[in-house]
């Protein structure tokens, strides 16, 4: 009976000792995301959709989430290093250019295999560096892009196969239309609505690749009440893992 009881105490105590490393484990295995806001246009209450969107990753179990209202973080490559994706919501009015150290820490945190997720009027930041339209895919152009006004339409999953929308049904949301967003190049539409406004169907959201690094381009967004959508929040959940990973669990 001694030694039964011994075994079993060794047991428990070997099974105790992993414990501090099963939760660092399963802590090292959350996609560590960096949401950069802190501007945007006046109708855009930028706290609100950075706290929604947080809480939405934080919500999914995903993701340990990071939020900074400074664009110069990315002049710092080592505090980039610290992150799986970044989650660009700032429209930068207040910052018109981010300096060239900047610009090169970012594309090459992407091109390096890390993940890029823009979201909204985030694509209209930086007007005259123009590979930053490349990297989203497409741009927002002021005097070019626009939408009609906010209104409830109806989403097309235009892409059923993929790993963001695999399984999410055509839906309508209260949001703004993004429409005659601007660029060339390949990329690979998931969600599109018809535009009263452009007379056209537009791509909302769309995947591409970027040297070995991933982008998910969302265009839903408005406010908290948009962004408050079911479906967009599986589409943001889902579109910051695989821009992060390359996959969805």
């Amino acid at each position: 009976m001694r030694r039964l009881i011994c075994v079993i105490t060794l047991v428990c105590i070997v099974a105790m000792s992993f414990c501090p490393a099963a939760e660092a484990a399963e802590k090292t295995a959350k996609i560590r995301a960096l949401i950069i806001t802190g501007d945007d246009v006046g109708v855009h209450p930028w706290r609100q959709m950075a706290e929604t969107t947080r809480k939405v990753l934080v919500d999914s179990k995903r993701f340990e989430v990071r939020v900074c209202e400074d664009p110069y973080i990315l002049e710092s490559e080592n505090a980039l290093k610290a992150y799986d994706v970044i989650v660009f919501m700032i429209y930068s009015m207040r910052v018109k250019m981010i300096p060239k150290e900047a610009q090169e820490n970012l594309l090459n945190y992407v091109k390096g295999g890390k993940g890029f997720f823009v979201q909204h009027l985030a694509s209209a930041s930086f007007a005259k560096w123009e590979e930053f339209g490349k990297l989203c895919g497409r741009k927002w152009v002021m005097g070019k892009s626009g939408h009609g006004p906010r209104s409830v339409f109806e989403v097309k999953i235009a892409n059923k196969e993929h790993p963001i929308t695999k399984g999410l049904s055509n839906f309508r949301t209260d949001d703004e239309l993004y429409a005659k967003l601007q660029g060339t190049g390949d990329i690979n539409v998931l969600v599109e609505a018809y535009s009263d406004w452009s007379k056209k169907t537009e791509p909302l959201v769309f995947t591409k690749k970027y040297g070995k690094g991933r982008v998910v381009h969302n265009a839903f967004g408005h406010d908290g009440k948009a962004l408050s959508n079911p479906s967009v929040q599986k589409i943001i959940a889902r579109g910051v893992e695989f821009a992060a990973t390359g996959k969805v669990k």
